[in-house]
């Protein structure tokens, strides 16, 4: 058994995951046009056709941007809790909404997904488990701060994309203002490098072999400097930087996993 997983954008300029199996597959987020969504899908060889579902996890512009026309162009069901379409402005729309609840799992063919509440200044948000037999894959962003709903589901991971939104020195330096500076910082804003590398290191399971640090600030962190700061610390997990400006390949995820062990910036396969 296996799920195939890629970030097809991260960023404040759009969200968009998949995850699928050999069926089926959803989309969590869809915050970049449908064009754009299927020009990225397609270099990566995945079909539209084959996405059976969308989770929306808020409303913020970046995660619901190209929901609308995805939805109605391929008649694709959109879960999506009834305050975030509301200040989503996503009432009027001519697509099929459905409601979810946290904790109540989804059936999307083989596919389970289920959803948890997390910190975030959105209406209603909600974090992500899509689960295949017995894999787990996480959606851990826009996240103010690690609650126990995160902690708990992070252990189950056998991979997960992971907001490292800021690096500290590099937001204190920046340019905007204190007021915003604090909202990122604060308990309903965005999870930083060292706080997502504090939920790595404490709580990531054995079997995690991949992880996708997602949802970097463009002004306020560095891709090589928080990858490097992961591989520092991945203990055979493979860490990939989540890219604002494209799709990342797709990562087959199974239940077996074999660490890679990291020795003066080499890779050695442990037997």
């Amino acid at each position: 058994m296996q799920l195939q997983i890629t970030s097809l954008n991260s960023g404040s300029n759009g969200n968009c995951y998949y995850i699928g199996n050999e069926r089926e597959a959803v989309l969590v987020d869809a915050g970049i046009s449908c064009l754009e969504t299927e020009r990225r899908m397609k270099r990566l060889g995945l079909s539209m056709r084959k996405v059976k579902a969308i989770f929306i996890s808020h409303e913020h512009s970046d995660h619901i941007r190209g929901v609308s026309v995805i939805a109605r162009k391929y008649e694709i069901p959109v879960y999506i809790t009834p305050d975030t379409q509301y200040h989503g402005r996503l009432s009027q729309e001519r697509f099929t909404a459905i409601p979810f609840l946290a904790y109540e799992p989804v059936k999307v063919g083989g596919l389970t997904i289920t959803a948890f509440p997390k910190w975030h200044d959105a209406s209603d948000p909600h974090s992500f488990i899509v689960s295949y037999q017995d894999i787990n894959i996480g959606v851990f962003t826009d996240i103010g701060a690690p609650c126990e709903h995160v902690i708990k589901h992070f252990g189950m991971c056998h991979a997960a994309f992971l907001e490292t939104n800021y690096d500290d020195g590099l937001l204190d330096k920046g340019r905007y203002p204190y007021y915003l500076k604090q909202r990122i910082r604060s308990n309903h804003g965005h999870l930083s490098n060292e706080q997502a590398l504090s939920l790595f290191m404490e709580h990531k399971p054995a079997f995690m072999s991949h992880l996708l640090l997602s949802h970097l600030s463009k002004d306020n962190n560095n891709p090589m400097l928080v990858q490097n700061l992961f591989r520092l610390n991945a203990a055979g997990t493979e860490v990939v930087v989540a890219s604002r400006y494209q799709e990342t390949p797709i990562y087959t995820i199974t239940n077996s996993f074999t660490p890679i062990k990291h020795y003066k910036g080499e890779q050695l396969q442990l037997l």
